[in-house]
């Protein structure tokens, strides 16, 4: 016996017209929810591509009208390319991004406080971490770390240099570029990193670039969606990835008053498929660990580029950067934001409409109290949008 039949037994007492009358009100509720979300759609719902431009926050969702999808989806391809165009729009990591990673470092991205979870420091590095958890999705981390003695350029040649990490960052397994595009920096890499015994390796698709505002050096990398690299059985693929540095010169800690320490603010946050509380606790017991192999890592760079070591092919990426002024950027799109900020101008159903329908729907549906009632609320909720928009 199948899982249905016991699930739904009724089903296979009625006849064809008895499932007509029990169906057909249930594609009307359907229609008459389609009709609804049309009518009070969002505002990036009216966009075009071009127009998307002036609302840089609005979520990059399928658009109805231009048949368009997601900028991240009409950027994979079928095969791996090793190049990209320099005449494509940058679909991996955009803009938004980089406005993303400026908020967090400035404390004006809106999110929860930051708790500390860590003050360490040795004679040539420090490193301090906190943690915050959302409502929704996995906890979030920021570190400051200082190097002293390092300049912003060599610590992000290092952070990028992924035939180099192999040497210090003993959880990386494998790497690999799949796409670059040597006008702006993007690059779309795919890691394979090693994970306990009991746990299987987690491999990630990422898409990475800088800006650069004047020597402070804005890394991001983030998971993005590649459909020509087919998921594994043996690994298991990181879809919600981010890990992102600000990278700028700071003054030493020896008090001499030389911008000759390189500090990065670091924020990151996954969901590796393990149960969040888990994962906290293992970051916490980690993380010292973890840090302490980064400064001899550098280290090692510093000394082989000191002894004439040329640039790997990801660190050579890692020299493409898109020149930005951070304060005009941030104006020009706050500005924009604000002329072009009015309520979009949805069209409203009457409320009488709304009401009526829901009384015909409640009275087809079911005789019971409950029903009625959700269906109620729901037209009164509906209602009282159309009032606000």
């Amino acid at each position: 016996m199948g899982l249905s039949s016991l699930v739904f037994p009724e089903f296979h007492t009625l006849g064809f017209s008895d499932l007509l009358v029990f169906v057909a009100p249930l594609w009307i509720a359907v229609a008459a929810g389609v009709l609804v979300g049309w009518v009070w759609r969002p505002k990036w719902a009216y966009l075009s591509g071009d127009d998307s431009k002036l609302f840089p926050d609005s979520p990059k969702f399928f658009n109805p009208l231009n048949l368009q999808l997601p900028t991240s989806i009409l950027k994979t391809s079928s095969h791996v390319n090793p190049s990209l165009s320099s005449n494509e729009k940058s679909g991996f990591v955009t803009d938004d991004d980089f406005r993303h990673l400026w908020k967090l470092v400035e404390v004006k991205d809106g999110g929860p406080c930051w708790i500390q979870m860590m003050d360490r420091s040795t004679p040539t590095f420090s490193y301090q971490a906190w943690r915050r958890d959302p409502e929704n999705g996995p906890p979030q981390y920021r570190s400051r770390t200082v190097f002293e003695d390092a300049t912003p350029e060599m610590v992000r040649d290092f952070f990028w240099d992924d035939e180099f990490r192999s040497k210090w960052d003993d959880m990386l397994l494998y790497s690999s570029t799949l796409e670059r595009c040597k006008s702006t920096g993007t690059m779309v890499v795919q890691w394979v990193r090693k994970f306990p015994f009991f746990c299987s390796d987690r491999e990630y698709i990422i898409g990475r670039r800088i800006w650069d505002a004047s020597r402070v050096f804005y890394c991001i990398t983030k998971g993005v969606q590649y459909p020509s690299v087919p998921r594994q059985n043996k690994q298991r693929r990181v879809d919600l990835y981010y890990s992102s540095w600000c990278i700028r010169a700071v003054e030493s800690k020896r008090g001499d008053g030389e911008m000759t320490s390189c500090e990065v603010l670091l924020f990151h946050h996954e969901d590796m498929g393990i149960p969040w509380e888990i994962a906290k606790l293992g970051v916490r017991q980690g993380m010292w660990g973890a840090v302490k192999k980064i400064e001899p890592g550098l280290r090692a760079y510093q000394r082989a580029k000191a002894a004439g070591a040329g640039l790997s092919p990801s660190a050579s990426m890692a020299q493409i950067n898109t020149k930005v002024s951070a304060e005009e950027f941030m104006n020009e799109r706050d500005s924009i934001a604000e002329v072009t900020g009015e309520k979009p101008t949805g069209k409203s159903i009457p409320k009488i409409l709304v009401v009526g329908g829901a009384i015909v729907l409640a009275c087809t549906l079911d005789k019971g109290l409950l029903t009625k009632a959700v269906i109620f609320g729901v037209a009164r909720r509906f209602a009282r949008m159309g009032k606000r928009m």
